[in-house]
């Protein structure tokens, strides 16, 4: 794999580990930069990670690398091959169109027990979250958008107050990850995207779980549509050249 490609944003991240910090804050900080590095495909579906290559670029031991791979594959983020070791999670068109079929029916199910259960205080802090999100798609900054994303969705999710539900969210969701991320790198679609969250928040302020259930299942599969055109296209691309 062709790490160069992505070394600079290892930077500020190196800055941040030569500051004093215990080993449990060190692993997880090392964790969620490959995480990251996954969900924003500076390491590409289909890409071997290699463990000596990314501890000389985030200037650590092996170690901790390791250990946020084996996290990952928990994940699901990373299969483990053997004889071929860490290989970044690559779906295939069906895979895509099965696993968001199943995660828009967590998500609608997941909504619909939001709006039944959810307290006033959680509606105060999404709301604080969607004008955070708000801010950073007027930036048009789109990895602080997704991370403000992921948080509503997750909030969302607690707030269904079933967590055998919140576990299969999380697993099923780790499978799309890095799709989601690229799925609002359309103009239009991002634009949909962000109304969509709107009638999110207006759905449970309302405690209309029947309409929560619908733009929730609605997102995703709007979601889905503009991953599989965006997969076409790059295949019909690799064709032609």
């Amino acid at each position: 794999m062709r790490y160069s490609n992505y070394v600079y944003k290892f930077k500020a991240f190196q800055m941040m580990l030569t500051t004093p910090a215990n080993t449990q804050n060190l692993h997880e900080a090392i964790f969620l930069k490959l995480r990251a590095l996954l969900v924003e495909g500076a390491i590409a579906p289909g890409s071997k990670l290699n463990e000596r290559e990314l501890a000389e670029q985030l200037n650590v031991s092996r170690t901790p690398i390791r250990e946020a791979i084996r996290r990952l594959a928990a994940d699901g983020l990373v299969e483990l091959i053997a004889n071929r070791g860490a290989i970044a999670v690559q779906l295939s068109r069906d895979d895509i169109i099965h696993t968001f079929d199943v995660i828009a029916n967590l998500e609608g199910f997941s909504g619909e027990l939001a709006a039944q259960n959810i307290s006033d205080q959680t509606l105060i802090e999404l709301e604080a979250l969607q004008y955070e999100m708000m801010a950073s798609y007027a930036r048009r900054d789109l990895s602080s958008y997704y991370r403000l994303n992921l948080k509503i969705h997750q909030a969302i999710n607690h707030a269904a107050n079933n967590p055998v539900l919140s576990q299969l969210f999380s697993q099923v969701n780790a499978r799309i990850e890095a799709l989601r991320f690229r799925s609002n790198q359309n103009g239009v679609k991002w634009e949909k995207a962000v109304e969509e969250h709107q009638e999110m928040l207006d759905a449970l302020k309302a405690r209309d779980s029947v309409r929560m259930r619908k733009v929730m299942m609605q997102h995703v599969m709007n979601k889905r549509e503009v991953v599989i055109q965006l997969i076409d296209s790059e295949s019909q691309e690799k064709v032609a050249a």
